[in-house]
């Protein structure tokens, strides 16, 4: 026997869809307009299928369907390039988008992209055996980073994220490492485009660049730096 599971997602309208993903690199494989919108796209192993619905709010959507890879980074660097070729930017807020690569707590590294329609793919590589989320670990400024990632990523709360990452940056008897301010800041800097609060999104982003880091610890954190030039570019 042999099985096999695509995902069906909706979408107020086929065409911006099917536009998005054709950046990503995906061909429509099939596309119906009557008597029902339908469309399918592919590329590689992916198969997506989407179905219209005229009263659907894609800003309200709870879609999402997970994507298992053997190259994540390669996957998100084709991606970022395709939408750059697109939209002539990489769109890290609203709708479309594509968020961060980054090592997640449950031991895969991952990245999500939301499309026009709300649907959000969670691609992932498995970085180890245990996909258990691993307990937030020692120390007031790791623990906050290790909470605010699983919200704004995890559960894509970001509103959450930054009161987490607010709350810590106001503790006035303890400092972050210069590794760990750089994280907090990125962090908080996204989270906060994400709500449409330029205005903190901009503060977060002049702090992080103004975060002089050693040699080991850019080594440490490319991931991180990757998104701050990204944040700064868009």
């Amino acid at each position: 026997m042999s099985e096999k599971t695509i995902p069906i997602l909706p979408c107020r309208t086929i065409e911006p869809v099917l536009d998005f993903y054709t950046a990503l690199g995906f061909e429509v494989s099939f596309r119906q307009r009557n008597p029902n919108p339908y469309a399918v796209v592919e590329r590689g192993g992916i198969q997506l299928h989407f179905f219209g619905m005229k009263r659907y709010e894609p800003t309200e959507s709870f879609s999402t369907c997970c994507i298992r890879t053997d190259d994540a980074d390669g996957l998100h660097e084709a991606f970022r390039t395709g939408l750059r070729a697109a939209y002539g930017r990489i769109p890290t807020r609203g709708l479309p988008r594509i968020g961060p690569l980054r090592d997640a707590s449950h031991g895969v590294r991952q990245f999500l992209v939301t499309d026009p329609g709300g649907n959000c793919l969670r691609i992932g590589q498995p970085a180890s055996r245990d996909q258990h989320h691993r307990p937030a670990p020692e120390g007031t400024f790791s623990r906050a980073l290790h909470h605010a990632s699983l919200l704004a990523d995890s559960k894509e709360d970001p509103e959450s994220a930054a009161k987490v990452i607010d709350r810590v940056l106001r503790i006035e008897d303890e400092r972050p490492t210069p590794v760990q301010l750089l994280r907090l800041l990125v962090l908080r800097a996204d989270a906060a485009g994400r709500l449409g609060d330029e205005a903190t999104a901009a503060s977060a982003l002049a702090r992080a660049a103004a975060v002089r880091l050693t040699a080991q610890g850019q080594k440490s954190v490319p991931d991180d730096l990757e998104r701050l030039k990204e944040l700064l570019e868009g």
